[in-house]
């Protein structure tokens, strides 16, 4: 149990840091936001926990590709928000990105890449 809160406190701990810098730079806060750092905590839970090599693997490799079909949102955020609104913004987001997920795990299944 103490480990699952080690994990909690650390994890949501990056979260609130990137959020107060973000809250200083947009530019260091976005840069600290795109790298994969909850991948790269992930990746190290699962090894701490002695999970096999090919689950890490496997985690890895799926989350390139679920990274993919997210990127036109970041693209259309800043736009939607000028003209909706915070919350009108998320949800077109959300939408946004469960359309193109869709599109584009139906397009790679094409390719051998099984997404849904």
């Amino acid at each position: 149990m103490q480990w699952i809160i080690v994990k909690y406190a650390i994890t949501a701990g990056m979260v609130v840091l990137i959020s107060e810098i973000a809250k200083r730079s947009d530019k260091l806060g976005g840069l600290i936001a795109a790298l994969p750092l909850v991948t790269f905590l992930t990746l190290t839970w699962l090894f701490i926990e002695h999970q096999p090599t090919e689950k890490i693997a496997n985690h890895a490799w799926y989350t390139f590709w679920y990274v993919i079909p997210t990127l036109p949102m970041f693209l259309a955020f800043p736009w939607l928000l000028k003209r909706y609104g915070f919350w009108p913004t998320m949800g077109c987001s959300i939408v946004l990105t469960i359309a193109v997920f869709y599109v584009f795990a139906k397009t790679v299944k094409v390719f051998g890449v099984e997404l849904l």
